[in-house]
């Protein structure tokens, strides 16, 4: 098994053509054709998950966020993405990134996020990109009830909301992993009623208010899921490939 047919099996699900601009999905670290031990997914790369690889003696890591994102200037090791990259150059470990690409994918993350929640007529939010999702739940809450229910499914101790309605009961749902707030004009145009998403910016609060229930979940919280896409691709091509969660990843921000 090489790193190569890894990357095939991944990039059937998510094609690089897939990914935005701005973006650096794809093999960032490692040679391709080096004989593949084991993968380790996780959402982000960080110097402890580049150690969680050299001791589990698995030479790919797959995740989600690019560990290379603007461009390296210098590798003197100063920064966490430059000692993140010269672990994984010195220990033979490959590091492929399926960012935007899955974001766009037919069943990617905003999928997933809309299979977790259970909802039914579920198509994209945006057909041109294949961004963001929108369905119809199962039974119709109130505004507090699906928030306790999201925070529940995406294990986010905490949300933040817009107002809303508490009267009103919500069908239609609408989401986006990682920061989607550029949808939520799309989430109106498509009857949703609630817009589930991170990174929301104060002024979406206060311009939307009234109109949809924004809950912003947290980035990791909205994106945890990729590395269960990540697991499923790769076993359903290989299942007796050694594929394992990786214990390091956490989430970046801490709730006090």
């Amino acid at each position: 098994m090489k790193v190569s047919d890894i990357i095939s099996a991944l990039e059937t699900v998510a094609p690089l053509s897939l990914q935005e601009d701005y973006d650096n999905c794809g093999l960032l670290v490692g040679d391709p054709d080096m004989e593949c031990t084991g993968a380790l997914l996780t959402v982000d790369v960080t110097p402890e998950i580049a150690r969680e690889a050299i001791d589990s003696g698995l030479n790919l890591i797959v995740a989600h966020h690019p560990l290379i994102f603007r461009g390296l200037k210098r590798l003197g090791g100063s920064t966490l993405v430059e000692q993140s990259v010269i672990m994984a150059v010195k220990a033979d470990i490959a590091i492929y990134a399926c960012h935007t690409c899955l974001d766009n994918a037919p069943g990617g993350v905003s999928f997933r996020m809309a299979s977790m929640l259970g909802l039914d007529e579920v198509s994209a939010l945006d057909p041109d990109s294949g961004s963001g999702a929108v369905g119809i739940l199962a039974q119709s809450m109130s505004a507090d009830e699906l928030v306790d229910v999201v925070k529940a499914t995406f294990g986010s101790p905490v949300a933040r909301c817009s107002g809303y309605p508490m009267d009103e009961r919500i069908t239609r749902v609408a989401m986006c992993g990682g920061s989607g707030a550029f949808l939520i004009g799309r989430a109106l145009d498509a009857g949703a009623q609630a817009f589930i998403t991170s990174d929301t910016k104060y002024h979406d609060f206060v311009d939307y208010a009234g109109r949809i229930l924004i809950i912003d979940i947290g980035h990791h919280e909205s994106e945890n899921c990729t590395k269960d896409i990540f697991y499923h691709v790769i076993k359903e091509k290989f299942p007796i490939f050694a594929v394992r969660y990786a214990k390091s990843d956490i989430n970046p921000i801490k709730y006090l």
